[in-house]
């Protein structure tokens, strides 16, 4: 690979070793470009092996990305580096040291349905309704309990209310059931090394000397734990260097903290500080109007962002009605710039501020037949066909992991009920032993018949793919498991379409576990384990899907489009209305509206409605948001929308008018099969199937590109061509 030429902070950035680092840098700045040219740089100098250099990421993808581009630079030289997540890191490193703190090294990782549930099964054991407290509230509590590094015994001198006391109870007992299940959640991942370092001296010491370099990709969105793991790593070498935006910075919310960037120089004295503001993805005009709206924030660094790729169009402004003519003008725009600027689906992303909004926005595209990807909604990892398959392989990883245990033990069904489990569990506690093993005999507990029969067939299955971990390779494992336990058999024989695709999923299960291994060769299946519960949905998304991408503001941090769409620019809705009256999270708010616009390339489109409706029939009533508001008019041009809707007033109702929506109607052509027609979007067609008549009439076409498409006329805007 050819190293590409680095501006000249770039390169000054690059070559500053010796003192601690700060790079801000701005939105599509090449941060990621410095970031690998520093690597290749100190490993090309011979001033640190690759072993030695430890780079931190926020997603799989992005430290994916990043090896590829080192060793590419290095010519494979980079092959031992360590590049990984927080999670992925600090995972890493307890799977050889968590034994000093009384687990084993093949603990399970709990995600956050894992979590709900080991919550909900804590309450039981404790009575606690819950209707008296939600387990989510419980889930939300005992990880902001975690990110300020407070202990159940430290978070209890906090609490004052019956509600709080019973949230500090139901942390402690959770934290015990963790351990009887060896598995640490997401959060642990991130303390116990802390809690190793601060215990174990000798551990922390050999960790700030097999690490000689630290480098730090997004900063200013880590939280306190992971500030003070990379503090006590690189606090006495000081071979450090951090990149991040503070202007980006969008995660308070779930515990990152902007004054871990904003103060970093304090935190590592002597440092120096660069500012990368030349900017290679956006055009002047956007990255002008991103600045107008962000510098109004007082909690941030000064930088002016200099747009190489020119200046570029004005952001369009579209104002509609309601949330149907905002999705009805979207796609109208989209259809011109398809048909007129020749670009594709996956030139487009759709941006929102709450996962609610890509209802009416789905139901459009749908309409129109343009095919799109939600990023965001159930990802694959969290299906159920998939969470059950991966039980077992927790189960037979960790025979203590009691919650992988009760999800597999009446799957598929084998007639193994609730009360049979509950007397395993009384039999467990009674002799004190682990719950699987109870299962070897089921007469001590008085079960006889089917189900006993059933309690020894699965145990015996689970004890038998135990004894094979070292045997066989994971790929061969997994094939044979699901084949044995019947799981293909039972997706098999329900012959509907929704287990055709459980079925489906539990084969690019297989088909990513032998992908893993082709990738890992000497990997165990803890290993495929812990990728799996490392993945973001981030990390599954394929910008070569020829799709129109929708997801959330937050959700589109790190990527970056031809042309974005932001939707729902009303004040109360981006911003949110609990953020108005609080100068820190409208801050943020405003963070989020600047990363939005900063993904676009070409152009922008920003959305608002006059009236949206929320929670079900409710009818809001909105005005521009105040961001947009703050954005010169100069660099905004307003579009208008005709629209295919008409509203008459049809009474008052508490004091506000009611309206009525309809649809305009026109005459449609009669179309026929065998008529040609043009599509603003997929051109020349020709019609094979059709169903209905007029308004209703729906046709199948196959466009010249042999793309076939169902599409309703009164949506389509097709023309016949005479």
């Amino acid at each position: 690979m050819k190293k590409q030429l680095l501006n000249d902070v770039q390169k000054q950035a690059v070559e500053a070793v010796g003192n601690p680092v700060l790079i801000f840098a701005g939105a599509g700045s090449g941060k990621t470009r410095v970031l690998t040219h520093k690597i290749a740089y100190l490993i090309e100098h011979k001033l640190f092996k690759p072993e030695e250099i430890l780079a931190v990421t926020f997603t799989n993808k992005a430290a994916e990305e990043m090896t590829k581009k080192v060793c590419e630079l290095l010519k494979n030289k980079g092959t031992y580096l360590a590049v990984g997540t927080f999670h992925s890191i600090c995972a890493r490193l307890l799977r050889k040291e968590i034994h000093r703190l009384g687990f084993s090294q093949d603990f399970a990782i709990y995600d956050k349905q894992d979590q709900l549930v080991l919550i909900k099964l804590v309450m039981d054991n404790m009575n606690v309704a819950r209707t008296f407290i939600d387990p989510k509230t419980v889930s939300n509590n005992i990880s902001f309990y975690k990110n300020k590094l407070e202990d159940p015994s430290q978070a209890s001198k906090g609490a004052r209310t019956i509600v709080e006391k019973t949230i500090v109870d139901i942390y402690k007992n959770y934290q015990k059931e963790l351990k009887k299940n060896n598995a640490l959640d997401f959060d642990d991942l991130l303390l116990f090394p802390l809690v190793l370092f601060d215990k174990y001296p000798d551990v922390l010491k050999k960790y700030q000397e097999k690490w000689g370099y630290v480098l730090v990709d997004e900063f200013q969105d880590t939280n306190r734990p992971q500030f003070l793991f990379i503090h006590a790593i690189a606090s006495e070498h000081r071979q450090i260097t951090v990149v991040g935006d503070d202007d980006q910075s969008i995660y308070g919310w779930r515990g990152a903290d902007i004054r871990n960037i904003l103060d970093f120089e304090k935190s590592f004295p002597g440092c120096q500080v660069f500012r990368l503001e030349q900017n290679y993805r956006s055009t002047q005009q956007i990255l002008d109007a991103a600045n107008a709206v962000v510098k109004n924030n007082t909690e941030r660094a000064l930088k002016e962002l200099k747009a190489m790729n020119g200046v570029g169009d004005k952001l369009g402004l579209l104002e509609t009605n309601d949330e149907m003519e905002e999705a009805d003008a979207l796609i109208s725009v989209l259809e011109k710039e398809i048909k007129i600027g020749k670009r594709t689906f996956s030139d487009f992303a759709v941006l929102y501020r709450t996962n609610a909004q890509s209802r009416a926005l789905e139901d459009s595209l749908r309409r129109n037949g343009i095919p799109y990807k939600i990023i965001g909604g159930i990802r694959f990892y969290e299906r159920k066909e998939v969470k059950d398959l991966l039980a077992y392989l927790h189960l037979i990883v960790n025979k203590k992991d009691t919650i992988a245990l009760r999800r597999v033990i009446n799957f598929p069904p084998r007639g193994i009920g609730l009360k049979t489990v509950d007397k395993c569990v009384k039999l467990a506690e009674n002799e004190n032993v682990e719950l699987f093993d109870v299962l070897a005999d089921p007469s001590k507990m008085d079960i006889r018949g089917k189900q006993a029969n059933e309690l020894k067939k699965f145990y015996d299955i689970v004890s038998k793919y135990q004894d094979l971990l070292d045997k066989l390779n994971a790929g061969e494992l997994v094939r044979t498991l699901v084949d044995e336990t019947g799981i293909l058999k039972y997706y098999k024989k329900q012959d509907t379409q929704e287990d055709l695709e459980r079925l489906n999923n539990i084969n690019e299960i297989l088909y990513s576990v032998d992908e893993f291994m082709a990738r890992n060769p000497e990997a165990l299946l803890t290993d495929f384990l812990e990728e799996v519960s490392l993945l973001t949905s981030i990390d599954r998304w394929n910008d070569q899907a020829n799709r129109v991408t929708l997801m959330t503001v937050h959700s589109s941090k790190g990527l970056e489009f031809s042309i974005v769409f932001i939707t729902g620019l009303e004040d109360g809705l981006f911003p949110l209305y609990l953020t108005l009256q609080d100068k820190k999270e409208l801050e943020e708010e405003r963070r989020l509206f600047y990363v939005g616009l900063t993904r676009a390339k070409k152009k922008v489109f920003m959305l608002y409605a006059n009236n949206r409706r929320r929670a079900g029939s409710e009818q809001y009533y909105g005005m521009v948001s105040r961001f947009v508001r703050e954005i010169p008019e100069t660099h905004l041009e307003k579009i208008k929308f005709s629209s295919a809707m008409t509203r008459k007033v049809i009474g008052l109702s508490r004091g506000k008018t009611k309206t009525e929506v309809k649809r305009i109607v026109t005459v449609f052509d009669d179309f026929r099969v065998g008529d040609m027609v043009n599509h603003a979007i997929f051109g020349l067609g020709k019609i094979m199937a059709l169903s209905g008549s007029g308004e209703n009439q729906r046709v199948g076409v196959v466009f010249k590109d042999g793309l076939k498409k169902k599409l309703i006329v009164k949506f389509a805007k097709l023309k016949k061509i005479r």
